[in-house]
């Protein structure tokens, strides 16, 4: 319970200073936007074709959006010069990690409530019979590609070219999650049931637990380097 208090305290501050701007957020939005308009003129309404390319749509417009907004995670720390003050907290710097992606998969969980239901509309999808198993690989996927986001971006930030770098390292290492989500995803519109998705669902399970025990425990090597 001490250690989740500043984890909190940390997400809340980087969520107060978003809603402020508003700039990472609306970034983030405006670019899902792009992505599906896109693709729905790209594809006829109707087409057999929707619903095999509707789970690839989706993490296309998560992982890019997702992308700005783990872009900017550290950012504001490093530009102001405080981030030597967050280090100098005196909590664990895993503490921080948990915090920094806490905050990160709070900005793409809102993202998503916005986009899923633009892309029912323009895709005229029918998701309420699996609204339930739906959001739970949205949440798994979610929450393993913002652990490896995070300590991908602490290691970028302090780069010249920390917008090109993230990418760059966050793709190969994200793969096997982006991977099982947009199966588990498929398998779920296709069939309407979560039994031939659970394979999927279980394997995003096993690289969330790896993803979020190795990347808290190399953040305090990556932020002292």
């Amino acid at each position: 319970m001490k250690s989740l208090f500043p984890i909190l305290t940390i997400a809340w501050k980087d969520a107060l200073s978003e809603f402020r701007s508003k700039e990472t957020i609306s970034s983030m939005v405006i670019f899902c936007l792009i992505v599906v308009i896109i693709f729905n003129f790209m594809l006829e309404p109707g087409s057999t074709l929707i619903k095999e390319m509707v789970p690839g749509i989706l993490w296309i417009a998560i992982t890019f959006a997702g992308i700005l907004g783990l872009n900017r995670s550290f950012i504001y720390e490093v530009d102001q010069g405080c981030l030597l003050g967050l280090l100098l907290c005196p909590v664990d710097h895993i503490v921080i990690y948990f915090g920094k992606m806490l905050g990160n998969l709070l900005f793409i969980l809102i993202m998503e409530v916005i986009l899923l239901p633009l892309m029912v509309v323009l895709f005229n999808l029918s998701i309420l019979s699996i609204i339930a198993p739906l959001t739970l690989i949205l949440l798994l996927g979610t929450l393993g590609f913002s652990a490896v986001g995070t300590l991908l971006s602490a290691i970028s930030v302090n780069t010249r070219a920390r917008e090109i770098l993230l990418p760059i390292l966050l793709f190969p290492v994200s793969i096997p999650i982006l991977m099982a989500a947009v199966k588990s995803t498929n398998h779920l519109l296709q069939n309407g049931s979560i039994g031939e998705a659970m394979p999927w669902i279980k394997l995003l399970i096993g690289f969330d637990i790896i993803f979020l025990t190795v990347s808290s425990l190399l953040f305090e090597y990556v932020v002292e380097d």
